[in-house]
Formats: structure tokens, C-alpha cells, sequence
């Protein structure tokens, strides 16, 4: 997370109502950040011609299947390597049913 203010009041208001842990920690690390900005690149990329979102569960769903197939792409799924594409359409196939 960056360093922005805000996070640590969000934070010890989690911690106040029991929704996380009172140990957690935040951690503000530029290299960490960096890492996530660089994940969210692709979706960036992907979402910004189709702004135009009717709904808040359209814009939802919409995110979370470019999320999943980029977990799926980077190797994130057990028995998915990351670049075997013959593997990775095997376990699209599989979820869908998908007879080849």
C-alpha cells in the first residue's frame, strides 16, 4: 500500500470492529506496491474501452472473470503452469463442460 493517510485510519477502524485482527500489520512498501500496480496493469488495460458499466454487478462480474482468467494465465491455479496453454484450456474445459 502507498503511504496515503487514510489507510491507517481504515485500518484501526477494522481493528475496532473485530474484522481483522488487532496484529495485523500495514505494510507500506513502494517495492509491494509496485508489484500490485504491475498485476493490475493487464485489467487496466482491458477494462478501459468498456467504461461504460450499466451496473455496479455488471462492472463486478466483468472484473472478477478478467481477475480469474488472469490468475489462471499466471499459473495460480493448482495443476495450471503458468504459459502451458494446452493446460490451461484443459481446466477452462473442465469448468464449463466443454467437450473437444
Amino acid at each position: 500500500m502507498d503511504k496515503n493517510a487514510a489507510y491507517l485510519v481504515a485500518m484501526d477502524a477494522l481493528k475496532a470492529e473485530e474484522t481483522i485482527e488487532k496484529e495485523t500489520q500495514l505494510r507500506q512498501n513502494k517495492y509491494l506496491n509496485n508489484i500490485v500496480e504491475q498485476d493490475h496493469r493487464q485489467i487496466k488495460r482491458i477494462v478501459k474501452p468498456m467504461m461504460g458499466f450499466q451496473s455496479f454487478n455488471s462492472a463486478r462480474r466483468t472484473l472478477s472473470g478478467i481477475e480469474a482468467m488472469n490468475m489462471i494465465r499466471k499459473g495460480q491455479v493448482k495443476g495450471v503452469k503458468q504459459g502451458d496453454s494446452v493446460s490451461q484450456v484443459r481446466f477452462i474445459e473442465s469448468i464449463f463442460g466443454i467437450v473437444a
